[in-house]
């Protein structure tokens, strides 16, 4: 594990894709690899994030890395009909074009097994809510990196509301000047303080732990 840890965090897609079709050739089922063995390490990402251990580049890295590795693996997922463990739905509010968080999150989210849905940045309350619709996503994650925009995640939740959607989907909000306090304020169901914690928070949750 330490040695795939290591070279996710390094960069070296060779390393894991060789180690991969190693592992393959030796008789592994592809979704006890990607189970087992590659969203653990990602979960591992995110759990060394929040001690401070590694950082933003590193979780990047790794999350390329898993973006390559999952790419040579899918054939053989797909011959395994292997399922995501659920879907993430997630944008940047109208008004706010920053994107960098909610790609890492996005990534991270993928890295532990979620298929996600990314509207974008600068996203209005409506598309939120139709994607919730069309989607049936578990989770929505609301980012806004501004204080001039964060009212528009209370925004969104009213409108989810509204539209009756509100109690299939958890929501959870995230940026810079987001703190548990405003998330719980707006009625969010799951608060952390970064792209890593929130992968495995989300997974943890789904899972009822």
């Amino acid at each position: 594990m330490e040695n795939l840890y290591d070279a996710f965090v390094k960069g070296n897609v060779k390393g894991v894709t060789k180690g991969i079709e190693e592992a393959l050739n030796a008789g592994a089922q592809a979704v006890d690899i990607l189970n087992d063995s590659m969203i653990p390490v990602m979960e591992q990402v995110g759990r060394k994030f929040e001690e401070g251990v590694c950082y933003i580049p590193e979780m990047l890295v790794a999350s390329r890395v898993m973006k390559e590795a999952v790419s040579f693996l899918r054939p053989h997922l797909i011959d395994s009909d292997i399922k995501p463990v659920g879907t993430y739905v997630i944008g940047t509010v109208k008004g706010d074009m920053h994107d960098i968080g909610k790609n890492l999150v996005g990534m991270m989210m993928e890295g532990v097994g979620f298929k996600v849905i990314d509207l974008g940045v600068d996203v209005v309350t409506d598309k939120f809510v139709e994607a919730v619709r069309e989607y049936k996503p578990q989770f929505l994650g609301i980012s806004t990196l501004l204080t001039t925009t964060m009212p528009k995640a209370r925004t969104v939740i009213a409108a989810l509301e509204e539209a009756g959607l509100r109690k299939g989907v958890k929501v959870m909000v995230g940026g810079a000047p987001v703190s548990q306090k405003f998330s719980r304020e707006i009625g969010c169901d799951l608060f952390a303080q970064n792209a890593g914690a929130a992968a495995n928070m989300a997974k943890s949750s789904l899972e009822g732990n």
